[in-house]
């Protein structure tokens, strides 16, 4: 949320993109590719380098929720009660084994591609002065403080919105789950379990 992140680069340059094009032309060398833009776009990759690393955690992890959710639903249907918690274990083994082996991959290859893919971008969308403007940007030491508090000011605002609304939220939960049980005509579930709180742990990084 807090963090400056290639997104944030990307949405920059579509935004400086979008304004030069209605504004009066700029001479083609000033956007031109020098040995000065490609140190600057190195630097700025070298730095957003934790933000790639998380990219390519996100491609690997996101597919992985739907597909748990159906072996926990062949899981409950399927599977014996008694056979259930060593096939949980099993699958949960087996995903992080997945994740373990593939999340270096991505990240290899996605190291390997920003050069080729952002570089080109960036000296084509910045001039030289603006690619130094983004780099004494994300290096500065008050962005960094910024990004380090960015957790606090997350979990603080995530703890008083759980405050104000856990009512309305508790209540809209179990006329869900009730719609639900009617649904599957099973039983309601017990009136006393509630709403689970929503989690107030560290945010995803972006």
């Amino acid at each position: 949320m807090f963090q400056k992140s290639l997104l944030i680069l990307a949405i920059t340059a579509a935004c400086a993109g979008a304004q030069a094009q209605s504004a009066t032309p700029q001479a083609p060398a000033s956007n031109a590719s020098s040995p000065a833009k490609k140190e600057l776009v190195a630097r700025i990759l070298k730095i957003q380098q934790p933000a790639i690393d998380n990219m390519a955690q996100s491609l690997v992890q996101e597919p992985l929720g739907p597909l748990l959710e159906r072996a926990d639903a062949a899981l409950q249907q399927r599977v014996p009660p008694e056979k259930r918690d060593a096939v949980a274990k099993g699958i949960q083994e087996d995903t992080r084994k997945f994740v373990q082996d593939t999340v270096p991959i991505v990240r290899d290859r996605a190291t390997k591609l920003a050069p080729t893919v952002i570089g080109p971008m960036l000296e084509e969308k910045f001039t030289e002065d603006e690619l130094k403007q983004v780099v004494a940007m994300l290096e500065s030491p008050v962005l960094a403080k910024f990004q380090a508090a960015g957790v606090d000011i997350q979990r603080a605002l995530a703890e008083k919105v759980i405050a104000e609304t856990r009512p309305q939220v508790e209540q809209r939960f179990r006329s869900l789950e009730d719609s639900m049980a009617k649904r599957l005509g099973v039983p309601p579930p017990n009136a006393s379990g509630g709403a689970p709180a929503p989690s107030t742990g560290k945010p995803a990084k972006k």
